[in-house]
């Protein structure tokens, strides 16, 4: 079953917004192209926000990192680029479960509203507006995305900070919030120490395991 376009109020808080998306859900099913036909080309940010919610809460549904990721970087691209958003046949068509989403997003609507109380429209403008900030920021946007793909999902944090980079850019973007979008660069520099400490702290295990059994 598909799900039809909400009523949406433009003027609304975001928070209000993505309440009345996630609230015309379908009870079982939906694929990505049907959530996509939700947002339209010009909610490409806003279904960005929506994407990230899962990721703010301590239980994560396998498998959605890398889809969701990969629906991310293709906006990223799409907004590098400036062409309209092109997902591949298969990934527009993948079924998602909505009945295991729904209590996600709900959660992770709570960061929305705590980010949406401390950010200020045209803040900052520098870090938000012009055609280099956006080259800059688009290029964090996807790298953002990149670093949410990456297979550390069972670790704890790994997609929360990605997950909050994206959430700090899309609505930095969408309120032309440089403090928001300095915040996102901030999430992407932590998530980079943190996969590099992880990385690293992998590897010396790895060496001391095989010098014991070498050794």
């Amino acid at each position: 079953m598909g799900t039809s376009r909400p009523p949406l109020d433009t003027d609304a808080p975001l928070g209000e917004q993505l309440a009345a998306i996630i609230g015309h859900l379908p009870p079982d099913k939906l694929s990505l192209g049907e959530l996509l036909d939700v947002f339209g080309d010009e909610g490409l940010l806003l279904l960005t926000t929506l994407l990230t919610l899962v990721f703010l809460i301590p239980v994560s549904i396998p498998g959605v990192s890398t889809v969701f990721g990969a629906v991310i970087l293709l906006i990223g691209i799409s907004r590098l680029i400036g062409r309209p958003l092109w997902l591949p046949g298969k990934l527009r068509d993948r079924a998602l479960p909505a009945a295991r989403l729904r209590p996600g997003l709900t959660r992770g609507l709570v960061w929305v509203r705590r980010l949406e109380r401390i950010s200020r429209p045209h803040r900052l403008r520098g870090f938000a507006e012009g055609r280099f900030p956006d080259l800059f920021n688009n290029l964090a946007f996807i790298l953002a995305a990149l670093l949410l793909m990456m297979p550390f999902g069972f670790i704890p944090f790994s997609n929360t900070l990605p997950g909050l980079a994206l959430l700090f850019y899309a609505l930095g973007l969408l309120q032309r919030d440089g403090g928001a979008v300095v915040l996102g660069h901030l999430a992407n520099i932590a998530t980079i120490i943190y996969f590099g400490i992880l990385i690293g702290g992998g590897g010396f295990a790895a060496h001391e395991l095989f010098q014991r059994f070498v050794g």
